[in-house]
């Protein structure tokens, strides 16, 4: 089977209104027999034509797009796709980009580029995200839900505990689950 019968095209709209008559024809044109559409916005993880799409290629098949943008959301995106397709032996393609081919070597590289690329850059973020925690500690900032129960409240739950309050009922007095209280009350009684 020559490879032109394998093209599996996918276009996507942002809106409802936007046509895709623009993106089937060049589908159409490049020898795309199949072609999935989608209309709705890139940014919602919920595509279900895409999803269609990357449940029945099949090795040897090749997505072709339009361009880029229509099948991804962020270089992180269009990475995961091109794997996802590269594990079942199947291909990806742009019209408007030659270079994202990943049925030729060329195509397969820049990818690959663009992989490391984007590892790169989530480590950086990773490493200013824990930089700028550190510092925001050292300033004094807390991370995390505020605190359920007050200083005053932990106080008093352990006097009442202490004098043979359940639990229970010393949580239902300060408006609070029980084990919200247990956990305040160990944690008070591990404190020196």
């Amino acid at each position: 089977m020559h490879i032109r019968d394998m093209l599996t095209g996918y276009a996507r709209v942002s809106t409802d209104d936007q046509d895709l008559r623009l993106q089937r024809g060049l589908l159409t044109e490049a020898g795309c027999r199949r072609i999935f559409e989608e209309k709705g916005s890139g940014v919602h993880r919920d595509r279900p034509e895409l999803a269609r799409l990357l449940d029945q290629i099949r090795a040897d098949d090749v997505v072709v797009v339009t361009r880029l943008d229509r099948l991804a959301r962020s270089t992180r995106d269009l990475l995961d796709i091109a794997e996802t397709l590269n594990d079942v032996g199947a291909g990806l393609r742009s019209l408007g980009e030659p270079w994202a081919d990943t049925t030729s070597p060329a195509g397969r590289m820049v990818l690959t580029v663009f992989a490391g690329i984007a590892e790169f850059e989530r480590a950086l973020i990773h490493q200013r995200t824990s930089s700028g925690r550190v510092a925001a500690r050292a300033r004094g900032v807390r991370f995390g839900r505020p605190p359920r129960l007050t200083p005053d409240q932990i106080a008093l739950g352990l006097r009442l505990v202490g004098e043979g309050t359940s639990v229970r009922e010393a949580a239902k007095l300060l408006d609070c689950h029980h084990a919200t209280l247990y956990r305040a009350l160990t944690a008070a009684s591990l404190r020196p």
